[in-house]
């Protein structure tokens, strides 16, 4: 009886969250993906410290584009510091079947997650547009997009994100109806800002080539340094999309078929290559910007030097 009693439960538990599943630790993946996120969660909180030290010394870049790139890797330092953890625990509750743990860990990693992930969309929407901007204004550009306006832009993202799940707690729906507004615009955004981006320096090319055997210009050169900045940014933005594609998949199968096990253990994968780009991100930083990857390895001198 009380075997009967344990066993319902157990299932009153599974049921509250499809995710926390007993069927989840019979495919033997447990084990290896907490061990993977754990790696992970070291390698994206190192890296991303690094990058806001180096941030903090760096004097080349444009101070609101340090602010951006500050916030973008200052959500990648709280995946690895917060998300991480909170998503071991979720895989070793499952492995030992505390469903009632399980629960509140999948709730409380889930609303963290929401919350760096609308930061990070908002932050990834902001350096597109900023990228326009600074085409588009020219001279003007350091007059309109201040340090103070930039982090206004920054703060206002981290409220409203935290107001929105702090609502989304009490209330699922909002969550569902904010995102469904919010992604596509912020993707929209992005994209069409590109590609202004882009027919303005198919433009500039063209005239180059009618200009061509005169001598190299002052703008030119800005334009070169400005294709590296916006080949960064768009580096930064593809590997984002790329990594939480499958998981946004993953959901909204799940969300129109129901759970299965064939798409909880999607989940648990997807969720992993979702996380993997709080650790990619620093990687990127120091491979395409060429200012971060030298306070970067500045940095690194003087914390070996210690």
């Amino acid at each position: 009886m009380g075997v009967t009693q344990q066993d319902g439960n157990r299932s009153s538990q599974d049921s509250q969250d499809p995710f926390c599943s007993a069927a989840l630790r019979q495919t033997s993946v447990l084990w290896f993906l907490a061990a993977s996120n754990i790696w992970l969660a070291i390698t994206s909180t190192l890296g991303n410290t690094v990058i806001l030290a180096a941030l903090s010394k760096e004097s080349c870049l444009h101070p609101p584009s340090k602010i951006l790139l500050r916030s973008l890797a200052l959500t990648d330092f709280f995946s690895g510091i917060l998300v991480e953890p909170l998503f071991i625990a979720f895989l070793i509750t499952v492995e030992y079947e505390n469903f009632g743990i399980c629960n509140s860990i999948f709730r409380i990693g889930f609303f963290t997650g929401l919350l760096l992930f609308f930061v990070s969309l908002f932050t990834l929407t902001a350096i597109s547009v900023d990228r326009l901007l600074a085409l588009l204004l020219g001279i003007r550009y350091r007059q309109v997009v201040t340090s103070k306006r930039v982090l206004r832009v920054v703060i206002s993202f981290w409220i409203l994100t935290i107001g929105l799940c702090s609502a989304g707690i009490l209330k699922d729906r909002i969550v569902t109806y904010y995102s469904s507004i919010a992604v596509p615009s912020c993707l929209v955004t992005s994209v069409c800002c590109y590609i202004k981006i882009y027919h303005k320096l198919l433009r500039h090319q063209t005239q180059i080539y009618v200009n061509q055997g005169q001598p190299i210009t002052h703008a030119q050169l800005n334009i070169a340094r400005y294709r590296k900045t916006v080949s960064s940014a768009l580096w930064v933005q593809f590997s984002v999309l790329a990594c939480y594609l499958p998981l946004c998949i993953v959901i909204t199968l799940a969300a129109v078929k129901g759970v299965t096990l064939s798409l909880t253990v999607a989940w648990t994968f997807s969720s992993t290559l979702m996380l993997f780009t709080s650790t990619l991100n620093p990687i990127l930083c120091c491979w395409k910007m060429r200012d971060v990857r030298r306070a970067v390895i500045e940095t690194i001198r003087q914390i070996s030097c210690f």
